[in-house]
Parts: C-alpha cells; structure tokens; sequence
C-alpha cells in the first residue's frame, strides 16, 4: 500500500498492522478505531482524516501530515511522530505516552486530556491557540522553555 490513494476511503475499524502505508494519500480516510499497530506511516498524508479510537501504538508517522486530523483518543504508546505535522488536530484525549515528537508542529491543536508522560517534546512548534491542561508535561515543557 506504499504510496497507495486511499483519500476519503472508509477504514472503520480496519486491520492494518505493521501495514506499509509510507506517503501514501489518506486526506480524509475514515480510520475510526482503526488497528495500526506498527504501521509505517512516513511521510503519508493525513489531513483531515478521522482516527477516533485508532490503535496507532509504535507506529512510524515521521514527517506525516495529520493537519486537522481528529485523534481524540487515539492511541499513540511510544508511537514515532518526529517532525510531523500536527497542527489544528483534535488530540483530547490521546495517548501520546512516550511518544517522539520532537520538532512535531502542534500549533492550534487541541491536547486537552492528552497523556504525555515520558514524551519527547524537544524542539515542538506551538502557538497561543494550542490547547493543553495546566502542569501536563506540555504546559511544563512550555514554561521552561519560554
């Protein structure tokens, strides 16, 4: 599925696994609760898909673009988000425990409820309309490097 066109295609729930999913076209693909366990997802465009739910744990989304991606609650355990490109995504929620994001763009996104203990946030890009809880490791990061 390297490269492949899925954009709007519906993936509801769909086993993709350690799936080879590297810059392929997802522009608003329906992964609501989607297994993607491992899956690599380099460089794959995200934009405006639904992954509500989705399973992402150890997943590869380097350089991905998940611009208004709506992720409440996935799952991102130790998932690679290096230099992805996050911005106005709907993170409440979202498991971002030990996640690598560093120099990921999180400008406008909404981390409200988001777990992030253990992630890396070295040199993430954020504005005044991200949204985060106050004393989450996002709004510590945030104070210390200011």
């Amino acid at each position: 599925l390297r490269g492949a066109n899925l954009m709007g295609t519906n993936l509801i729930r769909a086993d993709l696994r350690g799936a080879n999913l590297i810059e392929a076209d997802l522009i608003e693909a329906n992964l609501t609760g989607a297994y993607l366990v491992g899956a690599y997802l380099v460089g794959a465009d995200l934009r405006g898909a639904y992954l509500v739910g989705a399973y992402l744990v150890g997943a590869y989304l380097v350089g991905a673009d998940l611009r208004r991606a709506d992720l409440i609650e996935a799952d991102f355990y130790r998932a690679d988000l290096i230099e992805a490109d996050l911005s106005g995504a709907d993170l409440r929620g979202a498991n971002l425990i030990e996640a690598d994001l560093r120099g990921a763009d999180l400008s406008g996104a909404d981390l409200s409820g988001a777990y992030l203990i253990g992630a890396d946030l070295e040199d993430i890009l954020y504005d005044n309309n991200t949204q985060y809880d106050k004393n989450s490791p996002l709004d510590i990061y945030i104070k210390k490097n200011k």
